[in-house]
């Protein structure tokens, strides 16, 4: 039996059976009755047996890597090159076999390799960690403290049996993502927003603000980018809507994509962001750059928050500004939050037309609302008037993300900001979400078109797109 196993199994120190600190229970004198009241006895203490090992045998684990951790660090060549992981990871197996030869540590060969990749991970990537970001099926990872990591698979969140050992370690990779940022976490800095090297956002908030521990969470990258096509076949856009789409980007109008927390909003914009023409010059700004845009000409900027003596920030408001003396042909905000709104709005209106920008709201007329908020963020004292007035002449179309019951993320609305009447804005549904039932516990349902052309309907033949009235419904029975 390997040394690992006994460990787990309490082979080297005391005792989880009866008196004496024996597993073998005394020797009972003839009689079925006390047989079986013992019997029954085993039966009724055999899980709070195992739920008292698993602790031990946890532990035991971690000590024992630890401990091959820690020498393996004091030994490993500092000099070697931090990108050159191929040879780091030879460096190491060879010094881990060696450490287990000194140490007379027998592992079976799964063992053995289940604690070098352990250690590997801690040491060359980001640890408990790389397992679930290299599972496709992940979307999203959320650890809790160090005992506590959930992900969400297919919209459905579950626990997931991987943990550290202590906040310290959650800490040791949670340095290892922000440091080459130039991002910094700690007492006076407890919250923080980066990404992974693949574009995964990643945002942590630590104590004493977070009470449960070091709080860490993983929107996920897909490997390969979605595509319109991949939308379509999951059955989160209509092929009709999606040529409605493609033909407002390439005419340049002026959209928002909206919808609340983990809609897949920023997933939306990517694709949308994709039928951008090339040749055209694009300046991208995001608080964490996430967007993977195919285009040859692309600005990529990035917002910094303030360094340890809180100097040195440089907001999307100040980035939006920034990019007005660029030469962009259009410009793509992650997210407005704030009083950049307004600037994004004045770029719209000063010959930026076929911008592009995402915004938290529940539906398309919740999101002008959302920008009228926004716009007095700036603090310029403007009459709420003036503010609509700018919405109506910037915005030409809002493209609402939802994520439903069953956990899918789907389009629901395609609406026109067609202008002013009196002080209100006038807007009107292109496409809407018609839900039709739940099968299974998933639900059905299609986007389809209101019969509803929209206004601006002559600026997208003017480039060159002529759409057919099917498109929009016309002529066809839903």
């Amino acid at each position: 039996m390997s040394l690992l196993n006994r460990i787990q199994k309490g082979g080297t120190g005391g005792s989880t059976g009866g008196a004496g600190g024996s597993n073998t229970p005394p020797p009972q004198e003839p009689g079925g009755g006390d047989d079986s009241r013992l019997s029954g006895m085993r039966n009724r203490n055999q899980p709070l047996v195992q739920s008292r090992q698993q602790p031990q045998q946890d532990r035991a684990y971690g000590d024992l890597k630890q401990r091959v951790q820690t020498r393996l660090m004091n030994e490993l060549d500092q000099s070697i090159d931090p990108t050159r992981k191929n040879e780091i990871r030879a460096h190491i197996e060879e010094l881990f076999s060696n450490i287990l030869a000194e140490e007379s540590m027998v592992l079976a060969r799964a063992e053995r390799q289940r604690l070098f990749e352990s250690i590997v991970a801690d040491i060359l990537g980001f640890g408990p960690l790389e397992p679930l970001l290299g599972d496709e099926t992940i979307t999203e990872i959320m650890v809790n403290g160090p005992r506590n990591v959930f992900v969400e698979r297919a919209g459905n969140i579950q626990r997931a049996n991987v943990s550290f050992d202590d906040d310290d370690h959650v800490m040791r990779i949670l340095d290892r993502i922000v440091a080459p940022l130039g991002r910094r976490v700690d007492e006076s800095s407890p919250l923080v927003d980066a990404r992974l090297p693949d574009g995964s956002r990643v945002n942590a908030v630590i104590r004493p603000i977070a009470l449960v521990g070091p709080t860490i969470t993983i929107r996920k990258f897909f490997k390969r980018p979605l595509t319109v096509d991949d939308l379509i076949s999951k059955g989160s856009i209509t092929k009709e809507t999606t040529e409605f789409l493609r033909s407002c980007i390439v005419s340049r109008l002026n959209m928002i994509v909206s919808g609340g927390t983990g809609s897949g909003k920023t997933t939306l914009l990517n694709i949308l962001s994709g039928f951008i023409p090339d040749g055209e010059r694009i300046v991208t700004i995001e608080n964490a750059a996430e967007l993977q845009l195919r285009q040859e000409h692309v600005v990529t900027l990035e917002s910094r928050p303030p360094n340890i003596e809180g100097k040195g920030a440089i907001s999307i408001q100040d980035l939006v500004v920034n990019s007005l003396r660029m030469r962009p042909d259009r410009i793509v905000v992650g997210e407005c939050r704030g009083g950049e709104a307004l600037d994004m709005l004045q770029a719209m209106n000063t010959g930026h037309d076929g911008s592009l920008t995402t915004c938290h709201s529940n539906s398309p007329r919740d999101t002008i609302s959302r920008l009228e908020v926004m716009c007095l963020m700036a603090g310029m004292e403007l009459p709420i008037r003036a503010i609509r007035e700018q919405i109506a002449s910037a915005v030409d179309a809002v493209c609402h993300q939802e994520r439903l019951r069953d956990g899918s993320r789907k389009v629901v609305k395609v609406t026109e900001v067609q202008g002013m009447e009196g002080d209100m804005i006038v807007m009107s549904d292109i496409f809407e979400f018609e839900q039709t039932g739940v099968e299974g516990g998933k639900v059905i349902g299609r986007i389809r078109p209101t019969g509803i052309r929209p206004k601006f309907i002559d600026r997208i033949e003017a480039a060159g797109i002529y759409l057919p009235p099917s498109v929009f419904g016309i002529g066809q029975r839903y």
